[in-house]
């Protein structure tokens, strides 16, 4: 079992150092916004993770590869102790990112020693992958806040220089049914989860359909068109103001310019294509295009009832490929689902004993569930009970849509 963890390891921290390697040192230490934080960060955070959860408590003669760093790069667990505030995380020109990459390289070694040293051990090869699982997300992160980084230059410089391949077409928009049921929702078995994701419980569904793809480019394009952005009625009054106060008539990363749309993207500029799905869309904006389209988001229940037996779960991409399957298709590997369902916790749910306790529980407040995956999300990483959430406001990830409707009881 600890050989199997340990190839894992070597395999997820190499693909950090991966994501990190087109971008330069500059490149590596801005932040862009409060909500991003920048590559060198994530590099040290994830190293940090295993530092101070693995190494300090079980290394024997544990020495900090430096005491400053276990303030520095903790994010928000308040019970390890003091944190560098969020907003300023940009501000840390030291360490260099030299010194960041020796310490990923030193508590490697020191963690490889460890799992060497206990093979028998399983407490640790679970509390390994929770750190991997960690670092996953933090990969997608480091590819989301790069991309709102770069889309601030003028000079709208592309992360990777290969060619996106084109998208085919969009499959017509088809709606799955289903009957009132008792789903069994949530996580059930001995693989990986969250503790949000815990306990596997009952959900009353009434009849509902599902659209059988997420909502196209074309397709928000037209809500834009038709002046779906200055139409207060299609909006929750909370997404209205907010719409308003920022200035917003058209996604994150949308252009105009002499009557032609584009899209900025990892890949650079290119011409708005038609067959992806919508991407960065905040909830308040997919919550609008769903009423303007007359039907719409649809819970987490009905999404993961729906989605129950969808077994690809989408390869890693720099931007949502679009294509898909006739049926239900583009669950995963496209972009994260807006639900209307709230972040809360399942029926009986108790969080993780001690500081990773505060990993999911004390963040279910003013916050919406997403599902699926994006393009973003590393192999491995998706599955179908994993509870995604995010602010109403939050577009810089690769989020989307898929519309529902409600079905007359029979």
């Amino acid at each position: 079992m600890m050989q199997e963890t340990i190839a894992r390891y070597r395999s997820v921290r190499a693909r950090t150092a991966e994501l990190a390697a087109p971008l330069s040192q500059e490149d590596c230490c801005v932040q862009s916004m409060p909500d991003a934080s920048p590559v060198k960060w994530h590099l040290a955070h994830t190293t940090w993770f295993f530092e101070t959860f693995i190494l300090e408590r079980r290394e024997a003669g544990f020495r900090a590869f430096h005491p400053a760093f276990r303030v520095l790069f903790n994010s928000y667990y308040n019970g390890v102790g003091d944190k560098h505030p969020r907003p300023q995380r940009g501000l840390l020109t030291r360490p260099s990112l030299d010194e960041v990459l020796a310490y990923r390289e030193q508590v490697d070694r020191r963690m490889l020693r460890l799992l060497e040293q206990r093979q028998d051990d399983g407490d640790l090869a679970a509390l390994v992958e929770t750190g991997l699982q960690h670092e996953q997300q933090h990969q997608e992160l480091i590819l989301t806040d790069v991309k709102h980084l770069l889309s601030m230059n003028p000079l709208l410089p592309a992360y990777s220089t290969n060619a996106m391949t084109p998208a085919p077409p969009a499959q017509p928009l088809a709606w799955q049914e289903y009957d009132a049921t008792l789903a069994a929702i949530g996580h059930e078995g001995d693989a990986f989860c969250f503790d949000n994701e815990l306990p596997r419980h009952r959900q009353f569904l009434e009849p509902f359909a599902i659209a059988s793809r997420l909502v196209s480019n074309a397709e928000f394009l037209a809500f834009v068109e038709a002046g779906g952005y200055r139409e207060p009625s299609l909006w929750l009054s909370e997404g209205w103001d907010w719409a308003r106060a920022n200035g917003l008539h058209h996604p994150l990363y949308w252009r105009q310019e002499d009557g032609r749309w584009s899209e900025f993207t990892l890949h650079g500029e290119q011409p708005l294509d038609p067959h992806r799905p919508a991407a960065h869309l905040s909830f308040f904006e997919a919550d609008a295009y769903a009423r303007w389209a007359g039907a719409r988001l649809p819970t987490e229940g009905e999404w993961e009832l729906a989605a129950a037996g969808v077994r690809d779960h989408g390869r890693p991409a720099l931007h949502p490929p679009g294509g898909g399957r006739e049926g239900l298709s583009q669950c995963f590997g496209q972009v994260w689902q807006w639900t209307g369902s709230s972040y809360a916790a399942y029926p009986g749910y108790r969080p993780q004993e001690g500081a990773l306790g505060e990993y999911n529980g004390k963040f279910m407040s003013n916050q919406y569930v997403l599902r699926g995956s994006s393009c973003a999300t590393p192999e491995g990483h998706a599955r179908i009970t994993y509870r995604n959430f995010f602010p109403s406001g939050a577009r810089w990830q690769f989020t989307g849509l898929r519309l529902a409707r409600s079905l007359q009881k029979k």
